[in-house]
């Protein structure tokens, strides 16, 4: 019966997660995600029976992590693709997440007609990276709208996850360090406070190119720099760490 779920004829799979028993739904000819979004869901932290809120959700690969990674009650998705949208939430009933895991197909804009202000615990996002428009040829690809902003931007994500959060509500993020003043400035904006930022970088001697950054809604000042994570120890070799986040 849940085979039926997976539309092979439209160039879908079936991904094993490695991780409690999970699978995910994909389509290459789409978007398939990154470690980015693993990285990000073994960075967030969510209450015991505490409500999440993944924004851009995309395949819904963070809300499926976060269903094991953490004891949150509720976890919703938004994604505002309706083909990607519709294949995450064949992933939740795939893996029998329903009751926990809901996907809204929407602007993440409009979240709150479905989730009432000042009412979620944690809110995450792997947001587009980029805002440079010049190099991309054909905005309608699946693609392009994921890695670009062009269907949101940095402050109408942070905007947003402001207006869902409870004081004291954490705001999780991943993105690019080259931007993480002009993320800082919108978070202080929106009365997130950064608290903890790990930079992640492909080996230990080299630039990093992502951040995982913590916020703490209405807190005071003070900031948390964590040791660097190196994904590669060399060519195509993941380092133990990243090996042991991703269950092997």
């Amino acid at each position: 019966m849940r085979d039926k779920l997976i539309r092979e004829e439209c160039g879908e799979r079936l991904d094993d997660l490695q991780c409690d028993g999970l699978y995910l739904i994909q389509n290459p000819d789409k978007f398939c995600f990154g470690i980015d979004a693993v990285l990000l869901s073994n960075f967030v932290k969510v209450k015991k029976d505490g409500y999440a809120v993944d924004l851009c959700t995309g395949s819904g690969i963070v809300p499926i992590l976060l269903s094991t990674k953490t004891k949150a009650k509720k976890i919703t998705g938004i994604e505002i693709q309706s083909d990607i949208a519709d294949m995450a939430s064949r992933s939740v009933s795939y893996n029998k997440l329903d009751e926990k895991i809901d996907i809204i197909n929407d602007d993440i804009s409009n979240a709150l007609k479905y989730i009432k202000h000042s009412c979620v615990d944690t809110v995450c996002v792997n947001p587009p990276y980029m805002k440079d428009m010049a190099a991309i040829k054909n905005p309608d690809l699946p693609l392009a709208i994921a890695r670009h902003e062009l269907l949101t931007d940095l402050e109408s994500v942070i905007n947003i996850a402001n207006k869902l959060l409870k004081e004291n509500g954490r705001f999780f993020m991943i993105h690019r360090p080259s931007r993480l003043s002009e993320i800082f400035a919108s978070m202080k904006q929106n009365r997130i406070e950064p608290k903890r930022i790990r930079f992640i970088h492909s080996y230990i001697d080299s630039k990093a190119n992502l951040v995982l950054i913590e916020g703490l809604k209405g807190s005071g000042v003070w900031l948390d720099v964590e040791p660097p994570l190196a994904v590669y120890k060399e060519k195509n070799v993941y380092t133990d760490e990243v090996l042991k986040i991703y269950g092997r």
